[in-house]
């Protein structure tokens, strides 16, 4: 990394953020009909006419696409009303990931003083953003074609080419303005393992990023540690009903590591359970470590209830 901590405008990047929270305001079928502010912001645009009616969907491939400012504002102003009421939902989606240098002032990234990001800032964000699969398809799109209610449709292509440039690159944004200058951020996958790249103002974008991909790539990898079930145990109950109960691991585990690294497993597990046991109890663990650092955790997970015994007293044995 460098300068990755730096306060920098963030241009056109900041739609990222502006999809995340569309996706996570509305439905993707929501129809959206375009006020008049909307109409002619400056910059990328759908040349969008008031009164026009498009799904959410439609409105976010426009404005991941095609960068689209006045697609950015229509979904702002329906979603909250107002620039100001969609940029606190902004802000407050930072907050809620623990961002300390990032403050959104409108939701397209045209120059303000108080909008601006960090480069790891902006690489948190878009691996939220990542998780939600309906953004991950949109920004791995390369061309669409969007309709508005009335049938007129438009052509829009990815200004993204890293698409085209990079083997398994799936996203995510570009940005310029003349303040700002060129911002990129890049993502690819191979072999399950997803890379972000960013970069704000410089100017040999797409070069700088297949080379942090092929870095990135070529130095870590995504190690699967255990599948559902791998770990399975019979474990022996003292004062129930049942003799044994069956102790599994639900959850996959698996974790990015420098290439080359070879992990040890520690299962913490006691021999004898002791009743009363529920099915879903966690019961113990194993642990993964890296030397002495601890890479990770798994419960192990009892699977079926294990009841108490109740035992008969002498009194009621002689008085049966």
């Amino acid at each position: 990394t460098k300068n990755d901590s730096l306060r920098l405008p963030m241009a056109s990047t900041t739609k990222i953020m502006t999809a995340l929270v569309a996706l996570e305001q509305e439905n993707l079928e929501a129809l959206i009909e375009v006020p008049k502010a909307a109409c002619g912001v400056e910059g990328s645009s759908l040349y969008l006419k008031e009164g026009e009616v498009f799904t959410l969907k439609d409105l976010l491939y426009g404005v991941m696409l095609r960068s689209a400012n006045d697609a950015a504002e229509a979904i702002a102003y329906h979603i909250a009303g107002s620039i100001e009421g969609f940029c606190a939902l902004m802000n407050e989606k930072a907050k809620e990931l623990g961002l300390k240098s990032t403050s959104f002032k409108n939701p397209h990234g045209l120059d303000h003083e108080e909008h601006y990001t960090t480069a790891a800032e902006l690489a948190l964000i878009t691996a939220e953003a990542l998780k939600n699969e309906n953004f991950r398809q949109i920004v791995s799109t390369y061309k669409k074609t969007i309709t508005n209610l009335d049938g007129e449709a438009r052509l829009i292509v990815n200004h993204n080419k890293l698409l085209s440039l990079y083997d398994g690159a799936i996203g995510v944004k570009t940005g310029f303005t003349k303040r700002s200058g060129r911002s990129l951020v890049g993502a690819a996958e191979k072999d399950g393992l997803t890379l972000i790249s960013v970069t704000i103002n410089a100017p040999n974008d797409w070069s700088d990023h297949e080379k942090l991909f092929d870095y990135g790539f070529n130095r870590i990898e995504k190690k699967a540690l255990a599948s559902p079930a791998e770990f399975s145990f019979s474990v022996p109950v003292i004062g129930s009903d049942k003799l044994r109960v069956k102790v599994e691991n639900d959850e996959a585990f698996s974790v990015i590591l420098p290439k080359g690294v070879t992990l040890t497993k520690q299962i913490k597990l006691e021999r004898y359970l002791t009743a009363p046991i529920k099915a879903g109890d966690a019961v113990g663990q194993v642990i993964f470590l890296d030397g002495e650092k601890i890479i990770g955790k798994i419960s192990l997970i009892a699977k079926e209830d294990a009841n108490t015994v109740k035992h008969k007293g002498l009194f009621s044995i002689f008085n049966d």
